[in-house]
């Protein structure tokens, strides 16, 4: 080979090495320096990359960072090139509610919708979102749930024969019989049969595969950030991964076509949309989707807060003792403990709202993108397409907003003159305008039913190796 050919081929190897390198520092330059959302602060690491946010929430430490970085940096922090983080009350109707004569903040696709998968009432457009909410809204109504409470108190009351026979054991943990009872009622209403969690007392090869999907779908939302090596990154996932989302998805077509041929009106989540499903134009991949999505909000979240809301309590005796007052007094026999009579209790609305607020289930942010023409929020004007989003977990836990925010405190639900100067504006764990979560009846019917009951069947004690929960450092281990 001639020396010109070599000098020449040793050139392009420079310039192919180089030029991402010169392309990934002019990139930091202008997204430090010239990018439109330069003047809000923030680290400049997140200003350079997205890698940082990953690396947080991979890691399972983001809503605790984002508290630190709003207590830094103020109201607005910018976390991401393209992203800020609000941590405000008014800025739920600024970015969430009905803004006159602007478009509906549409949601961030890389987040909602990793996978690629059929589309569902959680992250369609606005148009089919209304329509679909339309048919399913009266499934989550009070008058609908009145009518599910005898699905519900079924597993319920299997839950507590359960939770009776298991006690005999020694300590148990809470979170997995919460999840085995709210699995079973999201199943009977989602798909007319139960997961049979409570029966078999583990969780079903179906719910796995949810776990696995969720895994898989984070792991997604970071490549979409690196389309170009999305194909290669791939390969890291574990095969075990993705043959459990593809057995899960196989279980879910089986489950929808067994409910599907169930004639008879049923009293579920639904009944709706199966009989209006040509009207809507639904096929099975979009009835099963957004069954799923009816699974995963009814159930994970629920035990999550229920068993936050245990723990707290069993860590404030004074708190624990109140309500067990409330509910004992209350009632003689647990067969007079049902929706209707459970919601005329004040003490134990106090108690899960302020487990709402101290262990949101939802941490994190839920990302809204910034139409094209720019918007306006917390008197900034924010240009076209940028992603923004308010983190619950930080939000809640500002001494500005909450007095004394990381105590549990169920009497600033119930207007302690201790605690009147409280944002509860802030508060907004269903979130707020016209996505906010359809599932916010059936949420609370469940968190009162349940923990009414178990606070007048057991006496209850917290486990010595539980009683450090609050000093976690991941998301993944708190609820």
């Amino acid at each position: 080979m001639s020396t010109a050919a070599l000098v020449n081929a040793k050139s392009v190897l420079i310039a192919t090495i180089s030029a991402p390198i010169i392309y990934m520092l002019g990139m930091a330059i202008y997204n430090v320096y010239f990018h439109p959302l330069n003047r809000f602060p923030g680290p400049v690491s997140h200003a350079i990359s997205r890698i940082p946010y990953f690396y947080r929430a991979v890691r399972g430490t983001l809503p605790f960072d984002m508290l630190k970085l709003h207590e830094r940096y103020g109201d607005i922090v910018r976390i991401a090139p393209d992203e800020l983080a609000f941590s405000h009350p008014d800025a739920w109707k600024d970015i969430f509610g009905h803004k006159n004569g602007e478009p509906e903040m549409a949601k961030a696709a890389w987040f909602y919708r990793p996978l690629n998968e059929p589309l569902h009432i959680v992250n369609e457009d606005t148009d089919e979102h209304r329509r679909l909410r339309r048919q399913m809204a009266h499934g989550f109504s009070e008058k609908s749930m009145r009518a599910q409470e005898p699905i519900i108190r079924k597993y319920v009351d299997l839950s507590l024969e359960k939770l009776y026979q298991s006690c005999k054991n020694g300590s148990l943990v809470i979170l997995d019989w919460y999840k085995f009872t709210t699995f079973d009622i999201i199943g009977d209403l989602a798909f007319g049969e139960p997961f049979g969690c409570l029966e078999g007392c583990n969780y079903d090869q179906w719910i796995k595969g949810i776990f696995k999907g969720a895994y898989l779908g984070s792991f997604m939302q970071a490549l979409s950030f690196v389309p170009r090596l999305k194909s290669t990154l791939l390969l890291l996932v574990p095969k075990s991964m993705q043959e459990a989302h593809q057995r899960h998805k196989e279980l879910t077509k089986a489950k929808m076509l067994r409910r599907a041929a169930i004639t008879e009106k049923r009293p579920d989540l639904i009944d709706g949309l199966l009989r209006n499903k040509d009207e809507l134009k639904l096929g099975l991949d979009k009835l099963i989707a957004n069954a799923e999505i009816l699974i995963i909000g009814g159930s994970e979240t629920t035990a999550s807060l229920l068993s936050g809301v245990t723990y707290l309590l069993l860590q404030n005796p004074n708190a624990y003792e109140t309500l067990k007052n409330e509910v004992r007094s209350k009632f003689n026999h647990q067969e007079e403990i049902n929706l209707i009579s459970v919601n005329k209790l004040s003490y134990i609305l106090a108690c899960l709202d302020e487990a709402l607020r101290m262990y949101p289930p939802i941490a994190n942010g839920l990302p809204r993108v910034c139409p094209k023409e720019g918007s306006w929020v917390l008197g900034e004007y924010i240009p076209g397409k940028t992603v923004l989003s308010i983190h619950q977990w930080a939000l809640y836990r500002r001494e500005k907003h909450f007095k004394d925010p990381n105590t549990y405190h169920p009497e600033r639900f119930l207007s302690s003159p201790e605690f009147l100067d409280d944002r509860r504006d802030a508060f907004q764990p269903f979130h707020t305008g016209p996505r906010n979560c359809l599932g916010r009846n059936l949420a609370y019917s469940e968190m009162h039913l349940i923990l009414a009951l178990v606070i007048f069947n057991f006496d209850m004690k917290i486990a010595a190796e539980s009683k450090r929960l609050d000093q976690t450092k991941k998301l993944s281990d708190v609820g």
